[in-house]
């Protein structure tokens, strides 16, 4: 799904991180498993540390770094201008779809693009944990290196919906912290039916429900749709990078086992289920996973 060339980006609306603060780091005797767990899914840092908390990774922000970052056309072809655009698309969406579904007033997040490292109020964070949601900051951290690894060892699309669907789940988590959701991952943080398997779930859900109306956000600025009509190949691209971070295909990798007691994200079906539900339903009353005994 790509974006229409008139499409005006607001290069502020990303940053780089912070400087400073204490944190946690992520590393250690983890291993492999552990490695690729957090390159391919959006784990709270405590949960793959053991620490991080509120408070921590606070410092002064690094603004600027996107000003090659201006029309559609740059999002088109550069992918932090990609993600600062689908961000925009996100917040436009939002802005109408939660109050209408009986949420709160949207309050945007965050949005933080870095390279190697970076400090965030939920701990420190390096590129190996991908792309996360940090409640503590109500910020996404995304790393656009995560795309490639994605792509090329996990055999999602190449289409740019593969990348959006992946900003969209962040943007997903941070609907459900404004709707008091989020704290049901750590109360609940393990097992098919658990509350972090309906978490996930939920955002790819609410993935879909974008999804659903992207084309007809239009950008205040040049009053034009952000994207432009999504085609066939367009949706698959987004179902195999659901497909990519399900429990059960990355233990199948990792593993050579699928051991559902584990499982924190939902299976590659149930991903694409839930996202395709957001889709076609356009209604973020459609993705509660909690009240459901049918994930």
């Amino acid at each position: 799904m790509s974006f229409n060339d008139d499409v005006r980006i607001d290069p502020g609306r990303a940053s780089r991180g912070r400087r400073g603060g204490a944190g946690i780091a992520i590393g250690g005797g983890g291993g492999l498993v552990l490695l690729l767990l957090a390159m391919l899914f959006d784990v709270p840092l405590g949960n793959l540390t053991g620490g991080g908390g509120a408070g921590q990774g606070a410092g002064e922000e690094i603004q600027g770094g996107f000003e090659h970052c201006q029309s559609g056309a740059d999002a088109n072809e550069h992918v932090d201008c990609r993600i600062i655009a689908t961000a925009e698309s996100l917040d436009v969406v939002w802005e109408e779809q939660l109050p209408a579904a009986g949420g709160p007033e949207y309050e945007p997040p965050g949005l933080v693009i870095f390279e190697g490292s970076v400090e965030t109020g939920c701990g420190s964070a390096t590129s190996a944990v991908g792309p996360f949601y940090c409640p503590a900051d109500t910020t996404t951290y995304f790393d656009t290196g995560f795309f490639d690894t994605l792509r090329d060892r996990f055999g999602a699309g190449e289409g740019p919906l593969a990348e959006q669907f992946v900003v969209a789940h962040e943007f997903g988590h941070h609907i459900e912290h404004q709707l008091d959701l989020l704290g049901q991952a750590q109360r609940d943080p393990q097992g098919p039916e658990s509350g972090a398997v309906r978490v996930e779930l939920m955002a790819d859900c609410l993935s879909g429900v974008w999804a659903h109306h992207a084309t007809q956000a239009i950008d205040p600025e040049s009053g034009v749709p952000f994207l432009q009509e999504l085609t066939d190949q367009d949706i698959e691209d987004a179902l195999s990078a659901a497909a990519a971070v399900g429990d059960d295909r990355i233990q199948e990798q990792v593993q050579g086992q699928v051991r559902p007691e584990t499982f924190s994200h939902g299976t590659s079906e149930q991903r694409q289920r839930w996202f395709s539900t957001g889709y076609r339903e356009g209604d973020l009353r459609a993705c509660d996973t909690f009240s459901t005994d049918q994930l």
